[in-house]
């Protein structure tokens, strides 16, 4: 059965999404993963993955984070913490993760996610010979071109399912210069509070949530995708991971996304049509609980990419 993948905001998260049904969880600490919903630094990770362990349930890691020379002897560091606590899957970007796994045995499994790079299965099959055991596909894929790479590939395939993307990354973090400039730090010092930070575009009548953390500033998408009704053809096709995105939102509404696909996809498992028949009031569901601010649409699914 396809996975259902998390990401959680904290350890005692972690377990009401247990309960919801998760199959899988994305944890990390912003140091070395980007974008993560939630921090977890050695302390967190470690109860985390005993946690999730202790319900047969993976955990993977982000060291999905771009790294400078001075950056390596942290991130060599982290890799043999990982490897200590033996966790289920480390997520990459850098090839400097798979040399690192490749001199410890390539004992734990390696996931490439590098955004919107991952646009055919060439890629995919080239990661995969090298260590890779799943590639992430960019959200900028339509349908198609989404079940044209996973009859190709030689890897499993993870899709984004809901929740937003990145449309724009800077290392530097702008909007704490800007502040610090303004004489206004305090405004951003707390980022728990500064969460619904938003970029205006008048024009389209667009608003932009604002993402800042040790990797510097992300902009990202003003919609959230969701699948949830239009599940049939990846379920049909073997999608091995379809991924629930919590950044930026609540645990409350991240339990309730992943409880409403964790129906869609038991139902389909046991007769499409239940799945059918009961997709659109997930959909509803999920709307009953969605910022007035950020509109659902299901991403590039079913329309080109414009640049």
């Amino acid at each position: 059965m396809t996975e259902l993948l998390v990401t959680p905001k904290s350890v005692q998260h972690i377990k009401q999404l247990i309960d919801a049904g998760a199959d899988a969880f994305v944890i990390g600490e912003q140091q070395f993963g980007l974008r993560l919903a939630g921090e977890f630094n050695r302390v967190d990770l470690k109860e985390a993955v005993e946690l999730i362990r202790s319900h047969g349930k993976k955990a993977y890691v982000a060291v999905n984070g771009l790294f400078h020379n001075e950056h390596l002897e942290a991130v060599e560091n982290y890799m043999d913490y990982l490897h200590e606590l033996k966790v289920d899957a480390i997520i990459f970007g850098d090839p400097a993760i798979v040399m690192y796994e490749r001199e410890r045995g390539n004992t734990i499994p390696l996931i490439w996610n590098q955004e919107t790079v991952v646009t055919n299965h060439f890629q995919c099959n080239y990661w995969g010979e090298r260590g890779a055991t799943r590639a992430v596909l960019a959200r900028e894929l339509s349908l198609e071109e989404a079940l044209e790479i996973k009859a190709n590939s030689n890897v499993e395939i993870e899709v984004q399912a809901h929740g937003m993307t990145c449309m724009f990354q800077s290392k530097r973090k702008l909007l704490g210069n800007y502040y610090m400039y303004q004489e206004k730090v305090m405004k951003i010092e707390n980022r728990k509070e500064a969460e619904n930070m938003l970029l205006y575009d008048e024009e389209r009548n667009n608003k932009y949530p604002i993402f800042e953390d040790f990797n510097g500033t992300h902009i990202m998408s003003p919609n959230d995708i969701c699948i949830i009704e239009e599940l049939e053809e990846l379920l049909n096709a073997g999608i091995d991971s379809l991924k629930i995105d919590g950044v930026l939102h609540s645990e409350e509404y991240i339990t309730t996304v992943t409880k409403a696909y964790r129906k869609a996809i038991d139902l389909f498992s046991e007769d499409p049509d239940l799945y059918d028949d009961a997709k659109f009031d997930l959909l509803d569901m999920i709307e009953e609980i969605q910022p007035e601010y950020r509109p659902l649409d299901q991403g590039f699914l079913f329309k080109q990419t414009v640049y």
